[in-house]
């Protein structure tokens, strides 16, 4: 069974980038990406715009037509960004749009529920969240439960936010088993309890190459997933769910 990597950056020095808070990236280009998953045996993933690439898509559709049909994209888009755009963004692969609450770059999250309405109607589009989850208030999670399709990045992030973090994969919103070096919790029992709350929530990534994470990813992420899950729900994790997902034939 092949993986599927449903979070990493590509950062291309040859297409916009902007600083985010006095941060600029280090190149992590497509043949970066390859070299580093190749023992990995990564066959497909989602290609996730950064802060620093704010509303750029030239980056995304260059590492998408090289990636091929098995890697989507999620990116940033303007709530002014018309249907033509939306649809020929569709064409070339992308598949969700992200508010990145933590770091910007991405539209305000004010416009979350018009948006996230409008390309699911366009194009069955999901809205991606970069947020730590003790920032997810009743409302804004009951904005959350009424949108067609969700997922929240890095498992919430912080200890405080994941009651909040079960209730959202209750209600069926997808959450990203990712960037472990970013979280204040033990990863273990959680991921368990998100599986055990729904099996089809959970979504295995890099999130290569890890910008300004505290420790970036490493094989023991993958082998901590491994030792977590096994049979049917291990390869739900690591594979067959984010394919559903982001409608990747399996």
């Amino acid at each position: 069974m092949s993986l599927f990597d449903s979070h990493f950056h590509i950062i291309d020095p040859r297409f916009p980038l902007v600083p985010n808070h006095g941060f600029l990236p280090e190149p992590f280009t497509v043949a970066d990406y390859k070299t580093r998953v190749e023992p990995l045996g990564i066959g497909g993933g989602a290609v996730v715009s950064g802060s620093f690439q704010a509303f750029d898509q030239s980056y995304l559709l260059e590492a998408l037509s090289i990636l091929g049909k098995t890697f989507v994209g999620v990116t940033q888009l303007p709530a002014s960004a018309s249907d033509e755009e939306i649809l020929a963004l569709s064409d070339a692969g992308v598949r969700g749009i992200r508010f990145n609450v933590r770091r910007g770059g991405s539209e305000e999250l004010s416009r979350i529920k018009e948006l996230a309405a409008r390309v699911y109607d366009l194009a069955s589009w999901h809205v991606e969240l970069h947020i730590d989850a003790k920032e997810i208030d009743d409302f804004l999670a009951e904005v959350l439960f009424s949108l067609p399709k969700v997922s929240i990045d890095h498992v919430g992030l912080s200890k405080e936010g994941l009651p909040v973090v079960l209730r959202l994969a209750e209600k069926g919103v997808r959450i990203k088993a990712t960037g472990f070096g970013r979280l204040d919790f033990e990863v273990q029992p959680v991921l368990s309890k998100i599986a055990g709350v729904n099996p089809d929530s959970l979504l295995f990534g890099t999130d290569l190459p890890c910008t300004r994470a505290p420790v970036p990813f490493s094989a023991s992420d993958l082998n901590l997933i491994r030792e977590t899950f096994e049979g049917d729900m291990l390869a739900k994790v690591l594979s067959k769910n984010a394919r559903k997902f982001y409608g990747i034939s399996v």
